[in-house]
């Protein structure tokens, strides 16, 4: 059976916090649009998303890079180079980026 998201966060994290910086340190401008709520931040996330978020920000970061590398990357497995379709995909989060990405590969 599968840990839940907290056995998750505590075998391999230690803390929520500490999860939470992982977060922020792979969440720069290069791969992260920052849509954070001010007022609550990301240590109100779950469990789950944060784990989620981290996962994507790390394999993105080692396949790639930068999100602009991943919007390339895109572009070229679809075969269009048109500057507005860049453009829309350029205001995409970086989970949102990556699961196209997964999509079109194939």
């Amino acid at each position: 059976m599968k840990a839940s998201p907290f056995a998750e966060v505590k075998d391999r994290f230690g803390s929520k916090e500490k999860l939470v910086d992982a977060v922020r340190d792979l969440a720069g401008e290069d791969l992260f649009l920052d849509r954070v709520n001010e007022d609550k931040g990301l240590e109100r996330v779950s469990n789950k998303k944060l784990l989620h978020l981290h996962a994507v920000l790390s394999e993105v970061k080692e396949r790639f890079g930068t999100r602009a590398k991943l919007v390339d990357a895109i572009l070229e497995a679809e075969g269009r180079k048109d500057q507005g379709y860049r453009d829309r995909l350029e205001r995409w989060p970086t989970p949102r980026l990556w699961d196209w990405f997964k999509s079109v590969e194939n």
